[in-house]
């Protein structure tokens, strides 16, 4: 996956003469101490990340983490004090004043909390409104406005003002302005935490479905950690301006680091957190007769595949067993093949896989293209839900 942000050793101080408390950083002092002693306050302290291309990328923290500050460093709402932000490998730390404004209205979108939407304006208006600023046609940028109002399904509320709109609805102009110019990288500051669950769970779902689609690269804030793990590719955990803990939503919650981010997963529901590939066994599949290859399962019994990887039959233990004993693994041994197996894709949860389970059938996992790619048995599935670490043989830990 290819990069799109890079934020290398990005510290902010809040000052107009940040050099004292910057030194006082290299050498190892604390947020606190630099308060302490010179007064002034640390935004960020030394932060590095890389955000992927396309990725939905979480920075999550409590209150005064520095998370928000980031965001506002990124697109230069707040100068950092020293370090470089890249994107797409051109340093915008150093762009001019011209060029920032042209990185504003093309390559980043922000997304806030509290819908910033302008109240005399009308809903397409709103949407429409980076356009204009860019210098777009009135007919090309309703047109634009028209087509991503539909996107996030509000075709039929462009006239309307924004007090006319539900909470929710104003957040989908947000989000609807802010693809409207097509931006490379989409900020989301706290974008659904002003909205009531119900309606915030419809949004993440919104979000999640509209990045099946668009593959949008988004840097996503927020102090919920299950809203981290329900969204994000990766998460990086932010705790006094300073990143703690960064990684795959797994690996923070098998792996956290700190007390700081233990504190976070603990009532994680892992069972819909893991998924099918990160607890199977994977296989590897030997000839038979005929261009069929058997894959050995659990319990002693195998799995029978065509030559395109795909299931076509289970042999159990005993049958296994006895055609072995007679050299009898060649097309004639297959009339004994059971069509009594179960299929989970590598992206179904070990709840969906739980539930999938059927004593005394072998679970077959397969790729998005039906080939089967690993085993899992019920020991895997609880154990992965009881969050202890799958047999090395296989899982996924990255």
């Amino acid at each position: 996956m290819t990069e799109r942000l890079r934020v290398e050793n990005l510290y902010k101080v809040f000052s107009k003469s940040p050099d004292p408390a910057l030194r006082m950083l290299a050498a190892g002092a604390k947020k606190s101490e630099v308060l302490a002693k010179t007064g002034m306050v640390v935004g960020l302290n030394d932060v590095s990340l890389s955000v992927p291309s396309g990725a939905i990328y979480m920075v999550m923290g409590l209150s005064g983490s520095g998370k928000s500050t980031l965001a506002r460093c990124i697109n230069r709402l707040n100068e950092p004090s020293a370090g470089r932000i890249l994107l797409d490998g051109r340093d915008i730390v150093a762009a001019g004043e011209a060029e920032l404004r042209d990185i504003r209205r093309k390559r980043i979108s922000m997304v806030f909390q509290h819908f910033a939407l302008l109240p005399n304006r009308t809903v397409a208006e709103n949407t429409e409104f980076g356009l204009k600023l860019q210098g777009v046609s009135p007919q090309a940028r309703r047109r634009r406005a028209e087509e991503v109002l539909s996107i996030v399904g509000l075709a039929r509320w462009g006239n309307h003002y924004p007090h006319e709109l539900s909470g929710g609805m104003r957040q989908r102009v947000g989000l609807a302005r802010a693809l409207a110019t097509d931006a490379d990288v989409l900020i989301m500051d706290e974008a659904f935490s002003a909205l009531d669950p119900l309606i915030r769970t419809e949004m993440q779902d919104e979000l999640l479905r509209l990045q099946r689609t668009l593959k949008k690269t988004i840097l996503f804030i927020t102090h919920d950690f299950q809203e981290a793990l329900k969204l994000g590719t990766r998460i990086a955990i932010m705790a006094d301006g300073e990143l703690v803990r960064e990684g795959t939503p797994q690996s923070i919650v098998l792996e956290p680091g700190s007390d700081y981010v233990a504190a976070f997963t603990r009532e994680v529901d892992r069972s819909r957190l893991f998924d099918a590939r990160w607890a199977m066994t994977p296989v590897q599949p030997v000839p038979l007769a005929a261009g069929l290859c058997l894959a050995e399962t659990a319990d002693g019994g195998g799995l029978v595949l065509d030559d395109g990887g795909h299931v076509v039959g289970a042999l159990d233990a005993d049958t296994l067993r006895g055609l072995r004993d007679t050299a009898g693994l060649g097309t004639g041994g297959l009339g004994t093949l059971r069509k009594e197996f179960v299929t989970v894709r590598e992206c179904d949860s070990l709840l969906d896989a739980a539930r999938a389970h059927r004593a005394g059938r072998p679970m077959a996992v397969v790729d998005e293209d039906g080939r089967l790619t690993g085993t899992l048995a019920a020991d895997r599935i609880l154990a992965g839900i009881a969050s202890a670490p799958p047999h090395p043989a296989g899982g996924l830990h990255a």
